[in-house]
């Protein structure tokens, strides 16, 4: 099997190129300077010359907050969407498996019920979960063989991240607030980047959720195991988004992902995300 990897400079690019490679595959990772993906020549270009079997989707504007700048949505619009069009054509014309990296961010956000891999209740919050929507739609009506894949609260080695961010708060604070109403399970990109691998060995196509297993979690209960494993004694405030500010763009509530469908699908689970952390948190030797 020979693989394309978009966005290998992000932290699940990154670790889903290594991960090809580890199996013996070859693979070819590329990220803006060696394949514009709002361009469809330089997309075509790569694409056809690789001729993959797989293209691996994971270069993304995932800057949230920015991405409701005025200024900035034609950009946004213009690699989450557009690039993503460009790319599914290419694999269309190749007849070749694409894998989509997608959000939680599709979904309104609301309620307390997990979000089904299958659900089509799509109500995107901001601009980041509208153009993420768009480019899902885009690659389920272009092929028909694909994986869409939604994760959530991302952390991996080569990047920035929420737990980086939090040693760093820790590390000068003696206290930090983290809001506690937002509730998911964060998404280690090393163990994310086994499962994409797998699934681009099977023909098992459709719609997934794939997050670290170990149950629901506020940013708040994430931050208080992220203090305790990293033995630091800052102390931890739960507060309510309202109550926090900040934020330009609307933050779901509920990022609550049902994943039974990897089971079902005779997908391996992610390891628990205590797990993850504990291993993370070795990786970066903070």
């Amino acid at each position: 099997m020979k693989a394309l990897v978009t966005g290998v400079k992000g932290q699940l690019g990154f670790d889903v190129l290594k991960e090809f490679e580890k199996r013996g595959y070859e693979a070819i990772g590329v990220d803006i300077d060696e394949m514009d993906i709002t361009n469809a020549e330089s997309v075509n270009k790569v694409i056809i010359e690789v001729n993959p079997d797989v293209v691996v989707h994971c270069a993304a504007w995932t800057a949230v907050d920015a991405a409701e700048d005025e200024e900035n949505i034609p950009k946004v619009r213009a690699v989450n969407v557009q690039g993503t069009q460009n790319i599914a054509d290419v694999c269309k014309k190749l007849d070749c498996k694409m894998i989509y990296i997608s959000t939680d961010y599709v979904f309104n956000g609301q309620g307390t019920e997990p979000w089904e891999a299958d659900c089509k209740d799509y109500a995107p919050l901001c601009v980041y979960g509208q153009t993420k929507l768009e480019g899902e739609l885009a690659v389920s009506e272009v092929l028909d063989k694909y994986f869409i894949v939604r994760i959530a609260w991302v952390f991996g080695k080569n990047g920035n991240n929420f737990i980086k961010t939090m040693l760093n708060v820790g590390r000068k604070y003696d206290t930090v607030r983290v809001v506690n109403d937002q509730i998911g399970t964060p998404t280690y990109t090393y163990d994310l980047a086994r499962l994409l691998v797998d699934m681009a060995e099977t023909e098992k196509y459709g719609y997934y959720h794939a997050t670290n297993e170990g149950g629901y979690i506020s940013w708040y209960d994430f931050t208080c195991e992220i203090f305790k494993q990293s033995g630091y004694e800052t102390k931890v405030i739960p507060v309510t988004t309202e109550e926090y500010g900040l934020s330009k763009a609307k933050r779901p509530f509920n990022s609550r992902l049902d994943k039974s469908k990897l089971k079902e699908n005779g997908f391996t689970p992610l390891p628990i995300w205590q797990d993850a952390l504990g291993r993370f948190l070795k990786e970066i030797e903070f």
